[in-house]
């Protein structure tokens, strides 16, 4: 896979596609713009060209045709012009491949920056329209994939729009080059003992990505709602706690994997429970064979904290995906505030998959002491599972 520094691109056109899907607030202001700043280092490489750079990325699922201030760019384009640090403006298109857009990219001199509007509101995006995607790939001679966690999708402009680029003329970005090169390196051949701690709520979007993470770690540590799965296949009454009963085979084949591979497989002992998914209601912490019918496990208990604790003194690698309980509510956050925690405070090398994963390290204040926090939660996993990335296959062919 080529990079951008293996390009010519001096005063080219280039088009980069780039992962601006970050999370607003209630009045549409930024709450955490890492995704913007993950772009920067690819973008003020191509001004130091004199390229002429046109930027796309999607927001959040607008009705295709139907604009919404709220899945606007608009605010992306400001928050970008600030970081940058550049004297011109950033140009912002009031549509994708409409007059306004061409009108503005026909217009553009060396070291400009024009933002398309969201590529969503265009139905062609999510259909990888080749239509679509050839409208977009008209605006430049240089297709550069910046999009790390957009990767998985199989969309015009991180699929289709390659076919109208040749191998000379397409490439990943700095991200992206650095996402692919953590995820592999550390598959491949970690530093042991490796430990993948792996929460989040549901054992369904995390089963293959477990399943081929049972073959390469030493421990797994399982967190958040889809430890319930897990301890249910056990045999223990766990409430109304979220399960997937569907999946109880499953869970028990993983266990059994795991002890027949000699992996360590570490479940909660103890859990935040409640009787209702609510901040006001009475809590308890339970160990995990006292559950009564009804209540329902929130958080992992202080006594896992302390077990995971242990089981992560002597990782040299540690993979993590997923929180560990409810961390949204304050009253369900302390188990995987302290595994952000627990895990920076390792001498290990630390991955953070995952938006909500990075959104805890963020709360926990330990963003400065993980190694690497990876941009795409979705695209990791397919990565960990072992899935062909169509944006990584498309740069190749």
């Amino acid at each position: 896979m080529k990079t951008l520094k293996d390009l010519e691109i001096d005063g080219k056109r280039v088009f980069i596609r780039c992962d601006f899907n970050v999370p607003k607030d209630e009045f549409g202001n930024i709450t955490d713009d890492r995704r913007i700043r993950s772009a920067l280092q690819t973008i003020r490489y191509c001004i130091d060209r004199d390229c002429k750079i046109i930027l796309a990325s999607h927001y959040e699922r607008p009705e295709p045709g139907k604009y919404e201030e709220r899945f606007s760019l608009v605010p992306v384009a400001k928050r970008l012009h600030s970081l940058l640090k550049i004297k011109r403006d950033i140009f912002m298109a009031d549509d994708v491949v409409g007059p306004d857009a061409q009108e503005k990219a026909a217009k553009l001199e060396a070291g400009d920056v024009l933002l398309l509007e969201n590529l969503r509101y265009e139905a062609g995006e999510t259909s990888n329209d080749k239509i679509f995607a050839k409208k977009l790939a008209d605006f430049a001679d240089i297709y550069v994939n910046d999009a790390f966690g957009a990767c998985h999708r199989k969309h015009a402009s991180i699929h289709a729009i390659t076919q109208f680029f040749d191998l000379e003329h397409k490439a990943a970005g700095f991200l992206m080059g650095k996402e692919v090169n953590f995820f592999s390196k550390v598959l491949e051949n970690p530093v042991r003992p490796f430990v993948a701690v792996v929460g989040g709520s549901k054992v369904s979007g995390k089963l293959q990505a477990l399943t081929n993470l049972i073959t390469k770690v030493d421990k797994v540590i399982i967190g958040g709602g889809m430890a319930f799965t897990f301890l249910k296949a056990h045999g223990h009454e766990v409430g109304n706690s979220l399960v997937e009963d569907d999946l109880l085979e499953e869970a028990n084949n993983i266990i059994l994997k795991a002890k027949k591979l000699g992996v360590k497989f570490y479940l909660p002992v103890d859990v935040v429970a409640a009787q209702e998914f609510s901040e006001n209601t009475t809590v308890k912490f339970l160990p995990i064979q006292e559950i009564p019918i009804g209540w329902m496990g929130l958080d992992i208990g202080p006594a896992s904290t302390r077990l995971f604790r242990e089981a992560l003194n002597d990782a040299q690698t540690i993979i993590w995906n997923g929180p560990m309980g409810v961390y949204e509510m304050d009253r369900y956050s302390k188990g995987s505030m302290a595994m952000s925690n627990n895990i920076a405070q390792t001498h290990a090398t630390t991955i953070v998959g995952g938006g909500d994963t990075a959104d805890v390290v963020q709360r926990a204040g330990d963003v400065d002491e993980m190694t690497f926090i990876s941009t795409g939660g979705g695209a990791s996993l397919k990565l960990i599972e072992g899935a062909v990335l169509p944006g990584l296959e498309a740069l190749e062919n």
